[in-house]
């Protein structure tokens, strides 16, 4: 079952851009530092879902595009451990989709109806790597200005 996800990244760490213009539009989606991160890569995130790729730190923050998991989770060495240390950290391969037509703003998804629930905007929620329903992501891709029936 393909499920959808909310990746969050820095856009002056990595943008949509960034991942558009890596070889082949694929990167691995490194260095996440948190363990629910972590296990949601470990163990539920798989090769065809959905990513929905959110730029934070910025005004305003945003959801601008799509990206799909094109390798499941593995180690991630960027810790710098040596391969013969416990893997503690893992990585997924993301591939670039599109971009939104027009960004989503955190602002425009607080006053969207079918959003209520969304993770994102949970007070105190800052993991970097979120669920998205199946009708979250629909609403969210339609407010891109795309058809959800082309993505999802």
């Amino acid at each position: 079952m393909v499920r959808t996800w909310l990746f969050k990244s820095e856009p002056y760490e990595f943008s949509i851009d960034d991942l558009k213009a890596s070889p082949r539009g694929t990167s691995g989606w490194e260095g996440v530092r948190n363990y629910q991160a972590r296990n949601l890569m470990r163990d539920e995130i798989g090769k065809g879902d959905v990513v929905i790729f959110y730029h934070s730190s910025v005004r305003p923050p945003a959801a601008v595009g799509l990206a799909e998991v094109v390798r499941e989770g593995y180690p991630d060495r960027t810790d710098g451990s040596s391969p013969e240390d416990p893997v503690r950290w893992i990585q997924v391969d993301v591939r670039y989709r599109t971009h939104f037509e027009e960004p989503v703003t955190i602002d425009a998804m607080r006053e969207m109806k079918g959003l209520e629930e969304l993770a994102l905007l949970r007070r105190g929620n800052r993991l970097s790597i979120q669920p998205v329903t199946p009708k979250e992501a629909k609403t969210i891709i339609r407010a891109g200005g795309l058809d959800p029936a082309r993505f999802l």
